[in-house]
């Protein structure tokens, strides 16, 4: 199974994590209730969050290489009433998914990303929005106690999505040089590595497998290996579940230095 997904693939499965969201929102006894892995939101500012989001970026994904103009402009806001908020929820993601649709997957787009592994392309936005859907959703469903795991397919793209995109920047590594590795048991490995270049993500040989990456590429041995399954180290890296759900050999230390760092100081 590949870990990057074709153009289409990735907007049928916006399109289906965002209609389990719905479903979850749905379901909830009050939109009040707090969202146990966003404790600063309601199950309302979530909703509100992934609606004005979508629309934002099929703004941004309609101006192309320019950043677009605000999407809030004249734009109607989150109903709070019940019945009306999941129309408006669609409503958001269609707006999406209708300006990949005519933009394509190879189209310039204005990201925040630039420094990452990820191009600035539209491709890389569905790529992005994804993950962003999937995650989101496993929110709504925890918050209404029938959390579901990521779709298999859906979180291997997601290791690498957020390594690449998230994480990776020219900007150096504070602290000794390093290496982080992830292995899914679904057969999946990559190496985040950190040194004064900055921080850079390659596909590795998972455990028992024939190598798919130079043994010279970056330290000989990291300093932290993660083992999950692909949906465990998706809610893993986003902060949504603990280090003691996965199995973790090295210096697990060094988690907490990655997830202090910010290049941008």
């Amino acid at each position: 199974m590949t870990t990057t997904l074709a153009f289409p693939v990735l907007l049928r499965l916006i399109d289906e994590r965002a209609t389990a969201f719905r479903a979850a929102v749905a379901s909830a006894s009050s939109l009040d209730v707090q969202v146990p892995t966003c404790p600063e939101w309601t199950l309302f500012d979530l909703a509100e969050h992934i609606g004005e989001g979508r629309r934002a970026w099929a703004a941004t994904v309609a101006a192309g290489p320019a950043p677009a103009k605000s999407a809030a402009e004249g734009a109607p806001a989150a109903p709070r009433e019940r019945e009306a908020l999941p129309a408006w929820l669609a409503e958001s993601t269609e707006q999406l998914l209708d300006a990949l649709r005519e933009a394509g997957p190879d189209r310039g787009c204005w990201t925040w990303w630039g420094a990452s592994q990820s191009p600035q392309t539209c491709g890389a936005v569905a790529r992005h929005q994804l993950q962003q859907m999937a995650v989101h959703t496993y929110d709504a469903q925890v918050t209404v106690g029938a959390p579901e795991p990521l779709p298999v397919e859906v979180a291997l793209d997601g290791v690498e999505e957020f390594l690449f995109t998230c994480v990776a920047t020219t900007s150096a590594w504070p602290h000794k040089p390093t290496a982080f590795d992830f292995h899914a048991t679904e057969g999946h490995s990559w190496r985040l590595t950190l040194d004064g270049d900055g921080a850079r993500s390659i596909r590795i040989s998972a455990p028992g497998t024939t190598p798919v990456a130079a043994a010279d590429e970056g330290p000989n041995a990291a300093g932290v290996s993660v083992h999950g399954m692909a949906n465990e180290l998706v809610l893993f890296v986003y902060d949504r579940i603990p280090a003691d759900s996965l199995q973790i050999e090295g210096d697990a230390g060094l988690f907490d230095l990655l997830r202090a760092w910010d290049p941008e100081e």
